[in-house]
């Protein structure tokens, strides 16, 4: 399991990280905890596990917990299946079967790492190199969502370039194509870091910069009266829909579900599961939401966020993120775990369709 990065998801990814650890198998997985550190420096199993709580880390192998930096190792030689753990100098190297990577946002979600993988020949869990890089990247997305007839809302999008020489062209354009309010985000980067709400000029200036500071591409979207309802998906080929979940504000505290709210204790928002909406609206966005999945040619899972409009009951597909969070409050395992499949059994289906993607991709001849 690969976990950390650097990224500013980094802490999300250790908790994602500590969710699956608790939950896996442990009878039928050894799970080799592979961290990478804020400075993109990978660590040992044992520098890794000293990420994690005590008592998940305790639930590792003490050989993996207790070993040397130089004990991990990276190769890019496909006959040794890439990524290989080194029980000792004495011993044969140990190839690893499967990599789970539960790295969140850029460098990890974005189809860097899983090039990674495909370079040294290892199976992996999760989306493929096409669908991470197009599921990060918000315009790009949304324009593959968009041939594929699916509905989204209005939305611009400009380099952090084209900000810094000429905002005043940027401010009339945001002005032009969304309006006020409107959402402004980072376009490569999840789990709500970098967004803000600006329902004027002043606040738009103050949010692009903020968004700026994280990526050189920013997407600005109008703001609508909305319900935020999430599906998740699970599969390669034959794609299932799990039923759909919602987060309900309890107590309002923030203008809209960020960062602090998704991951915070705080009681503000409770995430419901089903949502509360009708069986046909259930059975659409169920449809939609693997319709999403295969636009971007996604595999393993992904998680479908969509806006349901209340002046007028319009759905909306907002976006999708092909690697969810896996933490203890997020709404991927708990709206498998309403759907009757329990988050083992997830990972379990996980790992399965990691091994069958990389038999698939085997069959691949590349050579002539």
């Amino acid at each position: 399991m690969i976990f950390g990065g650097r990224s500013g998801e980094h802490e999300v990814s250790i908790r994602s990280a500590r969710s699956v650890i608790e939950a896996i198998d442990r009878q039928k997985y050894e799970v080799v905890p592979i961290g990478i550190g804020k400075d993109g420096r990978w660590l040992s199993p044992s520098e890794a596990a000293a990420l994690l709580p005590g008592e998940t880390s305790r639930k590792l192998s003490p050989a993996l917990t207790q070993s040397k930096p130089e004990d991990i190792a990276l190769i890019g030689d496909p006959s040794h299946s890439g990524l290989i753990k080194l029980n000792s100098h004495s011993t044969p190297a140990e190839s690893l079967d499967v990599v789970f990577p539960v790295l969140h946002g850029t460098y990890g979600e974005d189809g860097t790492i899983q090039g990674l993988f495909e370079m040294a020949g290892v199976a992996y869990a999760g989306c493929g190199v096409l669908a991470s890089a197009c599921g990060m990247d918000k315009v790009v997305m949304k324009s593959l969502f968009r041939d594929a007839g699916l509905p989204i809302c209005n939305y611009t999008w400009f380099l952090r370039e084209h900000w810094d020489k000429d905002r005043e062209k940027i401010l009339r354009k945001v002005t032009k194509d969304t309006g006020f309010p409107c959402f402004v985000k980072p376009a490569n980067l999840g789990s709500s870091v970098g967004i803000s709400r600006a329902d004027n000029r002043r606040d738009l200036i103050e949010s692009i910069n903020l968004a700026a500071r994280y990526d050189r591409k920013i997407i600005v979207e109008e703001a609508l009266d909305v319900r935020e309802i999430e599906c998740a998906v699970l599969g390669n080929v034959e794609v299932q829909a799990s039923l759909p979940g919602e987060y309900v504000v309890m107590e309002k505290s923030a203008a809209f579900l960020d960062y602090t709210e998704k991951y915070s204790s705080t009681g503000h928002v409770k995430f419901i599961v089903p949502a509360k909406i009708s069986r046909a609206l259930i059975k659409r966005i169920q449809k939609l939401a693997v319709k999403a999945f295969q636009a971007v040619d996604g595999s393993g899972l992904a998680r479908v966020d969509f806006f349901l409009r209340r002046d007028n009951g319009e759905l909306l597909l907002n976006e999708l993120n092909t690697l969810p969070g896996l933490t203890d409050v997020s709404g991927y395992p708990q709206m498998w775990e309403a759907s009757g499949l329990p988050f083992p059994k997830v990972i379990d289906r996980l790992i399965e369709l990691a091994f069958e993607r990389h038999r698939e991709k085997s069959r691949n001849e590349t050579s002539i």
